[in-house]
């Protein structure tokens, strides 16, 4: 479980009155949202009066309770799922999700002795930095995801409107009070933008749970019985790598041994192209929806290895947070993408076994599988002994 108040920006002592903002929050699903659920809980029962502000597929609230020696407000607003098929629908929903979460949580704001905001949703900085002289409490920026390099990342060539959103982003990364970064590599791209180091705090986010010994196992789909099972549980997007994965899994069926069998426990547009390429080539593999947070202990402990992708132009702009759960599942990891990401670093001491595949090389893709297989195999075959 993380330690949600490991270098912890706020004092309790100068800095009681606490806002934090982020986008979906649970049972919404959203990484970032849970993670700021469990720290503004933290906060409150560390003796913080901590309001969060965030997102809701459902009716719009506000509730409030103590908690410890704090208490926590939780106001959250109806939103409408962001347009993933449009970037002009993707940036105006986000402009104007900004400006509801800002004016929303007004009052709150000022009132605070320190404000906490995310990467999620995107080019929040972009108000809260210009409206500085509102705000009496310290402003710390949790960069979870880089914006806009992020959709510089994405483009296949560059943008001249991007390139001055980014100029004018790091005009303002250069006027708040602080920041927390979730690795190294995020650590060594915010310090290339001019930030000065002793401005920047690395804060790992942790596994969200638990994985205590009495915890229920999620069963196996049955379509995935007597298989050797690699799991991909939770977002699965445009930064995370695809062909790699789908031409390796096909040619691990087509001319391998086929022990091994996909499961996309997944939301987002990777899920949805490597689904269809697969189903295209009668390859198969199992697809269902991400499980809610109080069972994804069980999910993460039922396959037989975790897989996790990062394209390699996303290094150091964004971390996959799914890697510190699967790294406490106890369960191996294969991870596509570049040693010079943070999920290599992480990774790579896990007891029960870690390859890493570079982006792009499909053979040694397929060879891993193979590994795998064989991995479990001699697995089964010491617990049959006994």
């Amino acid at each position: 479980m993380m330690d949600l108040l490991a270098h912890s920006p706020f004092d309790v002592a100068r800095e009681r009155r606490v806002v934090i903002i982020a986008d979906w929050l649970p049972p919404d699903f959203g990484a970032v949202g849970q993670y700021m659920l469990l720290r503004a809980q933290a906060l409150a029962e560390r003796g913080h009066d901590v309001t969060l502000i965030g997102l809701a597929s459902g009716a719009s609230s506000m509730r409030r309770e103590a908690r410890g020696g704090g208490a926590l407000t939780e106001v959250r607003l109806q939103a409408r799922p962001v347009p993933r098929g449009s970037l002009l629908g993707r940036l105006a929903w986000t402009v104007w999700t900004d400006l509801r979460l800002v004016a929303a949580g007004f009052r709150y704001l000022r009132a605070a002795d320190g404000i906490l905001f995310t990467g999620s949703p995107p080019f929040m900085i972009h108000l809260l930095a210009p409206l500085r002289f509102l705000w009496r409490g310290r402003l710390v920026y949790r960069i979870t995801d880089f914006h806009p390099e992020c959709l510089i990342a994405a483009q296949a060539r560059p943008s001249l409107a991007l390139s001055l959103l980014l100029a004018l982003t790091n005009f303002w990364r250069r006027r708040v009070d602080g920041f927390e970064v979730l690795g190294l590599d995020q650590k060594r791209r915010l310090a290339a933008t001019g930030v000065a180091d002793q401005r920047i705090a690395l804060v790992r986010d942790g596994s969200p749970v638990d994985f205590s010994a009495d915890d229920a196992i999620e069963p196996l789909p049955a379509a995935l019985a007597d298989a050797c099972v690699l799991l991909y549980a939770g977002n699965y997007g445009v930064a995370h790598e695809l062909d790699t994965v789908a031409e390796g899994y096909a040619q691990h069926h087509r001319t391998g041994s086929g022990r091994v069998r996909l499961w996309l426990s997944a939301t987002g547009m990777a899920a949805e192209e490597l689904a269809g390429r697969l189903s295209a080539q009668g390859v198969p593999f199992h697809r269902s929806p991400p499980v809610p947070l109080e069972r994804l202990a069980g999910l993460l402990r039922s396959p037989h290895a975790h897989l996790v992708t990062l394209k390699d132009a996303f290094v150091g702009f964004v971390l996959p947070s799914k890697i510190y759960a699967c790294v406490d599942s106890g369960r191996p990891i294969l991870f596509v993408g570049s040693a010079d990401s943070d999920v290599d670093l992480l990774a790579r001491p896990a007891k029960a076994g870690y390859w890493r595949v570079a982006c792009g090389d499909v053979a040694a893709f397929a060879d891993c599988l193979e590994a795998l297989a064989d991995q479990e195999n001699i697995v089964q075959s010491v617990h049959s002994a006994f």
